[in-house]
């Protein structure tokens, strides 16, 4: 049976972005021009390969983009109209490392660079992702991340930052933008912002993967606090949607198919990284780990979550924290607490857009009975949820509580006459701590405990 060349095409674009952006930057020396080469190498695949793909689609196009790289390098009066090169370290203080994209990233998180900046030239370099998806994954318009990455670029590329992992000492120095960098990787992987697939392995594999590498060269608290995080997310990958592909809250999870052996691996390292003034990724961690713990969803000690969030909060006070406080807020001490901790924050303006917001305050209208509002605030979640798949559970959520006002005669808000409860998303409860980005100023995303 022939093979589709455009669905292994498709495949080793996600797959494959990074290294092969990453090798041909070790040729090109500058970072347009290194990803357009990778972008011709994808276009030659696509004229090229039709039923017949090449065994090691990575490998491939790794060679086209280098060879095409090397073509251009060999044109010297172009190459003298371009940027200032990169600086090759080829006596790079760490020796010969395995995967250039811990270079590439390092690159991205140069403290040359504004910190606005780090995180979103990584997304795009890293994920492959197209300047339209990192400005919605910041919650900023287009125009506002072009210009923002292409100042990155002329940055690097005008101070001549050296494309290497920096020597020993220079690390903890560019260790908060890398973690953030690697965290975001990782939730724009575990909950796709856009597309039709709840998750993209791929990036959650590459977030493992860079966290890992790591922790070789720096093997500090706040890196296995974010490798357990990831451990311990990932390990519910299984259960997160049903066989017709919808989506499955946390309570209707099938725990004997969560992964036992990740689960043990990221409980030891949560206790590896809770030092006596844990950091942010470590606490989140711990969060994950009281999920991962539980035998059942109604055994969940939300009283130990609400006691780590004011941890967390005091020392990371993002509005996203304060949010997933609430909801837990709203788990041990009923709904009206809850949505009254929410009610404080509905002037945030790094909160206007973010949908969770909206679903956590449905969640506890419904179960005040006050269904009109309910619905009103599902709607606004609607529209500001792209995936599918999490558009598809909140449509249906918002159908359940439509038709029980139908056939209870709800809309006078008596609780009496509730429909039956149902949570309305898969981060109401679980809150969202460890699932947003580095700053108030980026994307603040799913829930890794929600689903």
């Amino acid at each position: 049976m022939p093979i589709d060349g455009s669905t292994v095409l498709e495949d080793a674009h996600r797959r494959e972005w990074a290294a092969v952006l990453a090798a041909t930057v070790r040729v090109t020396r500058d970072l347009d021009l290194a990803e357009e080469c990778v972008q011709d190498a994808f276009e030659k695949a696509l004229l090229t390969w039709g039923d017949a793909p090449p065994a090691n689609p990575g490998a491939w196009l790794t060679t086209a983009a280098r060879n095409r790289a090397l073509d251009l390098r060999r044109r010297e009066a172009t190459l003298r109209t371009k940027l200032p090169l990169l600086v090759m370290d080829e006596q790079d203080p760490q020796g010969p490392f395995p995967d250039d994209r811990l270079r590439l990233l390092f690159t991205c998180c140069h403290p040359a660079i504004a910190p606005d900046a780090q995180v979103a030239l990584a997304l795009r370099l890293l994920c492959g992702l197209s300047t339209a998806e990192v400005a919605r994954a910041f919650l900023v318009s287009e125009p506002t991340m072009a210009a923002r990455i292409t100042r990155a670029k002329k940055k690097i590329a005008h101070a001549r930052i050296p494309y290497r992992v920096p020597a020993t000492e220079d690390l903890p120095g560019r260790l908060d933008a890398v973690l953030a960098a690697i965290h975001l990787l990782f939730t724009t992987g575990h909950s796709a912002p856009v597309g039709d697939q709840l998750v993209r392995h791929d990036l959650v594999g590459r977030a493992l993967d860079l966290t890992q590498m790591l922790r070789t060269l720096l093997p500090g608290p706040e890196v296995l606090g974010l490798e357990a995080l990831i451990v311990l997310t990932d390990a519910r990958r299984a259960t997160r949607v049903d066989d017709d592909g919808r989506l499955l809250l946390l309570e209707h999870q099938d725990r004997a198919r969560w992964d036992r052996e990740q689960i043990e691996r990221g409980r030891a390292l949560v206790k590896a990284a809770l030092t006596a003034d844990p950091g942010r990724y470590a606490l989140q961690a711990a969060i994950a780990a009281v999920h991962a713990e539980a035998p059942s969803y109604e055994e969940t000690d939300w009283r130990e979550i609400v006691g780590l969030y004011d941890l967390l909060a005091r020392r990371w006070p993002s509005p996203v924290v304060r949010l997933n406080r609430a909801v837990a807020v709203g788990m041990v001490a009923g709904p009206q607490a809850g949505l009254d901790s929410l009610s404080a924050l509905s002037e945030e303006p790094t909160l206007a857009t973010y949908s969770y917001l909206a679903v956590a305050r449905a969640h506890f209208l419904q179960e005040l009975g006050r269904s009109a509002e309910a619905r009103a605030a599902y709607e606004e979640a609607l529209l500001l949820t792209e995936n599918t798949v999490e558009r598809r559970f909140l449509s249906e959520r918002l159908s359940d509580l439509e038709a029980a006002d139908e056939g209870y005669g709800n809309e006078r808000g008596d609780p009496d006459h509730r429909p039956e409860r149902g949570v309305p998303v898969g981060g109401a409860e679980e809150a969202a701590a460890e699932a947003h980005g580095p700053s108030d100023e980026q994307r603040t995303e799913d829930d890794p405990q929600a689903t």
